[in-house]
């Protein structure tokens, strides 16, 4: 049976299409401009496409476990919008954090475990509500190969987060509980453009590889020096 509708609705409805691809067209257009805002992928934009059209794009809430330890890395995650956190856990339970994936950085944990098909050392939560996009691990390898820009962005990467691996080494072996707490707070103030940070005292604890009760008693110590002013499952920096 044909269906006849009158040419007004047709016409109606080949407008109300041609404005749902081209405002999608206009979504990806600006979504690759984000990515090629990041140096190694200014001089290629094949590879931000490629990037687009092999990856599935998810949205986050803060607090949302993506990878955790022990599972299989099929995947690598490139963050668009938003920040990670990557956490260490000792077999006693303790944990630390390692280092934070900001917009248009990936982790290199995900990268090396997943090439060598390895279970995943490291465990990845939201930190901020994150937009990322996943790119299968076959076409990770595929990339290297095609693009030198996707083999420089992968060794950037790496050497950062051993920069910050080393600070996290040298301020466990060197610095005290305060100043480490201290040096957190103003990172998460820096990622966040907030001198209020929503959090517990149980979770700097984690992330710091300490118990709460210290955490307690220095940012107490910290509130009667003036530096900071605690609330509810909040701190503000002064």
């Amino acid at each position: 049976m044909r269906i006849f509708y009158p040419d007004n609705e047709i016409t109606s409805y080949a407008k109300r299409k041609q404005k749902a691809t081209d405002g999608q067209e206009f979504y990806y257009l600006c979504k690759m401009h984000d990515l090629q805002q990041i140096t190694e992928f200014s001089t290629s934009p094949e590879l931000v496409k490629k990037l687009y059209e092999f990856s599935i794009k998810k949205n986050y809430e803060a607090g949302t476990l993506i990878l955790n330890e022990n599972s299989h890395i099929r995947s690598i995650p490139i963050v668009t919008k938003g920040t990670l956190k990557v956490i260490r856990t000792e077999e006693d339970g303790r944990e630390i954090l390692l280092y934070y994936i900001k917009a248009g950085e990936s982790c290199i944990m995900s990268f090396l475990g997943g090439l060598h098909n390895e279970t995943s050392k490291v465990k990845a939560e939201v930190e901020e509500d994150a937009e990322i996009l996943f790119l299968p691990i076959e076409k990770v390898s595929m990339f290297i190969k095609e693009y030198p820009q996707w083999l420089d962005y992968i060794f950037r990467l790496y050497h950062k987060r051993f920069e910050e691996l080393l600070t996290i080494v040298n301020a466990i072996a060197f610095k005290k509980v305060d100043e480490r707490l201290l040096d957190l707070l103003q990172k998460k103030k820096e990622l966040t453009n907030s001198s209020t940070l929503n959090i517990t005292h149980e979770q700097l604890a984690n992330e710091l590889g300490t118990a709460r009760v210290v955490v307690s008693r220095l940012l107490k110590q910290l509130e009667e020096n003036g530096m900071v002013k605690l609330g509810r499952n909040k701190i503000t920096l002064m």
